[in-house]
């Protein structure tokens, strides 16, 4: 148990959908790091959350303030995605009823005739419309009565929804008549969580306004409940949650925001990869995050970029989100047939419980882990976080069910699905650089999460790239992310102004209004705001577009040149026409936290675990292996044994991160072993440690570069 509570403890706790996963922070004369990792329990979070406060040792600092916990959480994402929403009212203008079902009216997929319905958003008789309508250039269309305020009352108190969204038109110009609704149903003593669109989303396009605000009000009660569930469980400890823009906000805040939530545990990994970019001095990075459920994929040139396009599930989110994508493919994405006979992987996953069949805990169907452990990239006789024991059997009858499909062999298969998976991954990073006018030959390939490392190597060929990292704490990343990230405030408004007309006085005032809104919620947290860092920034776009780009605000004539140039690098042309301001961003951050990452003791020699090496199969090895016949029974190591005297396999050597000396350079095929994952290095590839604990990653030359 920890009892020495003079240092102070910073928690950073990251809730997947396999395992939560947690950084200890303790300072003192110096930093000193911990980790852990447990099996979710997703029924109920909070349960796994407390399991590693015991198993670290917590307990004993519950009653003090002597631990503050930055958590990031999948509740809000989990409950979108499964369904699991607040009964929720949504009022609206006479004639904009069915506008969230209606949506843009666009296909799924463009040239696809048969695809299934849209599920119903809002149930009919929880669309409500009234009065209240303003025109697009702010003048007053139709006023809101008494009479039609007393009838929406009337109407909520006979449907008692969980939650209320409000979503007049064009409120972001004039919200008088959204605020007499809120201010109507709060004396009338609704007991409802109230959520208006000029609070919410203060931008044009009432779909993707009004969207935002039911989500908002809709996964308010459950993020409520939640944290309140947490909150009495850690006692008085200090609780922030990781928003989806990459700041952190105060848990009692975080209900009436639960929006900003859905990408809370990715958007920790990227902070976290920002942080070790600027320990590095290496700006340009691309990210994927692989773990047991999906990928998420990123492109840091410098600093984090945001996005307000985000789509989650069919869910457009427009607010601002850290810019990644995210496919169905983790460690535990499942491999099926389909029905042309063609092997697939994902988007489903095994998911924490029952996980992969070599997890031994029910699974039955085969997975990515489970085709890794099969080529020998993972370690049987390793033992996992949350005291896992892998069984190879259970993982060979999940394939062999596949293979007998197929008509290939066991090692066949596993061969395919995990580099189809690795397609996969490699098609997401293509989106997030190539399609946005980057080459990733220019920058560091940074993989983390508890399966990246087994796929690094794979993913990096895919994409000509040439130097790679798997950083520190690489299998709880996105916990390290938690305790590295600033507290803030990010609020937004649409203006709509031609480049022209602009008045940069009155544009300034736009600009403060938002920063002092920022100030003001920060300082509820105790910031001061002589402490705060502002930044401002700008949706501009030629006129008659519909997709902007966002820039800092500099002043109207250097940020029209760097529209132009930005334009012309991402799609290649640009337009001799008007140009637009759109919308106005403001991100308001409090000081970071002084936190530096222990350095490294020089190792004399390289111990090795007790196994030394093992016989694995590498990526692209389809050609090598397409004689195997099939394996049966359960020594599947013994079969790999027999064909690498044919050149079909590789001789992998095993290290153990821990024991691993600065500097050292290993040559591929290699096999790195930790406690929360599991690094195959290729043949053609070596890696060396840092001083900071990373495994760099260089090809084909004697020293990995970085």
């Amino acid at each position: 148990m920890v009892r020495d509570v003079a240092g102070k403890y910073l928690l950073g706790v990251d809730a997947g959908g396999t395992f939560t996963d947690f950084v200890l922070v303790k300072f003192g004369e110096s930093v000193n790091v911990r980790i852990h990792k447990t099996l979710s329990t997703p029924a109920a979070p909070e349960q796994a959350i407390i399991e590693g406060l015991h198993a670290l040792g917590l307990s004993d600092l519950q009653e003090d303030y002597s631990l503050d916990i930055v958590h990031g959480s999948t509740v809000a994402t989990n409950a979108l995605l499964e369904g699991k929403l607040a009964r929720t009212a949504y009022i609206t203008n006479y004639g904009f009823k069915d506008t969230l079902q209606l949506a843009r009216q666009t296909r799924p997929e463009l040239y696809s005739l048969d695809f299934p319905p849209k599920p119903v958003i809002v149930p009919e008789e929880l669309r409500l419309e009234t009065g209240g309508r303003v025109a697009a250039d702010g003048s007053t269309v139709e006023d809101l009565s008494r009479g039609e305020i007393e009838e929406l009352l009337s109407r909520i108190k006979q449907l008692n929804p969980e939650a209320i969204a409000i979503n007049l038109l064009f409120s972001f110009l004039d919200d008088r008549f959204e605020r007499k609704i809120e201010s109507a149903l709060i004396a009338a003593g609704h007991s409802a969580l109230i959520s208006r669109s000029s609070e919410v989303l203060p931008e044009y396009k009432e779909y993707e306004r009004g969207m935002a605000t039911w989500l908002n009000a809709a996964l308010g009660p459950v993020v409520n409940t939640y944290l309140g569930n947490l909150s009495k469980s850690i006692g008085r400890q200090s609780l922030q949650v990781m928003q989806s823009s990459g700041e952190t906000i105060a848990a009692e805040e975080a209900a009436a925001s639960a929006v900003h939530l859905l990408l809370s545990g990715p958007a920790g990994g990227l902070t976290a990869v920002r942080f070790l970019a600027k320990e590095l001095e290496q700006e340009k990075i691309i990210s994927f995050d692989m773990g047991g459920t999906s990928t998420d994929v990123a492109l840091l040139d410098g600093e984090i970029t945001s996005t307000n396009e985000s789509v989650i599930g069919f869910y457009p989110v427009a607010v601002p989100m850290v810019d990644m994508h995210t496919i169905g493919a983790g460690g535990g994405s499942i491999a099926f047939v389909d029905q042309g006979g063609m092997l697939q992987v994902g988007p489903r996953s095994a998911g924490a419980k029952p996980g992969p069949a070599c997890y031994d805990k029910g699974g039955v169907e085969a997975t990515v882990t489970d085709a890794n452990l099969i080529l020998g990239r993972l370690l049987p006789q390793s033992a996992l976080a949350g005291s896992l024991k892998l069984n190879r059997a259970a993982a060979l009858n999940a394939i062999q069910k596949l293979a007998d499909e197929l008509g290939l062999s066991v090692i066949d298969t596993a061969t395919g699905i995990v580099e189809i998976a690795n397609e996969h991954m490699a098609k997401a990073i293509g989106l997030i650089s190539v399609n946005r006018g980057h080459d990733p030959k220019e920058f560091l390939l940074c993989s983390f999460g508890g399966a990246g490392g087994l796929h690094i190597c794979a993913i990096a060929d895919a994409m000509g790239m040439s130097q790679a990292m798997i950083p520190v704490h690489g299998g709880v990343l996105s916990a390290l992310g938690m305790v590295t990230a600033r507290r803030g405030r990010q609020f937004s408004r649409t203006l709509g102004i031609q480049f022209k007309d602009i008045n940069e006085k009155e544009l300034k005032q736009n600009f403060e209004a938002l920063q002092l809104r920022s100030i003001e919620q920060l300082s509820k947290e105790g910031i001061k705001p002589e402490q705060l860092e502002t930044s401002w920034s700008a949706d501009i776009r030629y006129c008659g577009q519909s997709y902007s780009l966002n820039l800092p605000w500099i002043s109207v004539e250097e940020s029209a040149d760097a529209f132009q140039e930005l334009h012309r690098k991402r799609y290649g042309f640009g337009h001799k026409v008007e140009i637009e301001l759109l919308n106005i961003r403001v991100k308001v951050e409090a000081p970071a936290r002084n936190i530096s990452l222990p350095r490294q003791l020089k190792r004399e020699q390289c111990n090795k675990p007790e196994i030394t090496e093992v016989f694995c199969i590498g990526s692209r090895s389809s050609e090598r292996t397409s004689n195997i016949s099939e394996e049966s029974g359960e020594d599947v190591n013994h079969v790999l044994r027999q064909k690498s005297a044919e050149g079909q396999m590789e001789k992998a050597e095993v290290y153990a991160r821990d024991q691993f000396p600065i500097g050292h350079t290993v040559i591929g095929p290699a096999i790195i072993t930790e406690y929360s994952a599991t690094s195959f290095i290729e043949k053609g590839w070596n890696v060396r440690l840092d001083d900071l604990g990373n495994l760099i990653l260089g090809k084909n030359v004697e020293r990995a570069p970085l």
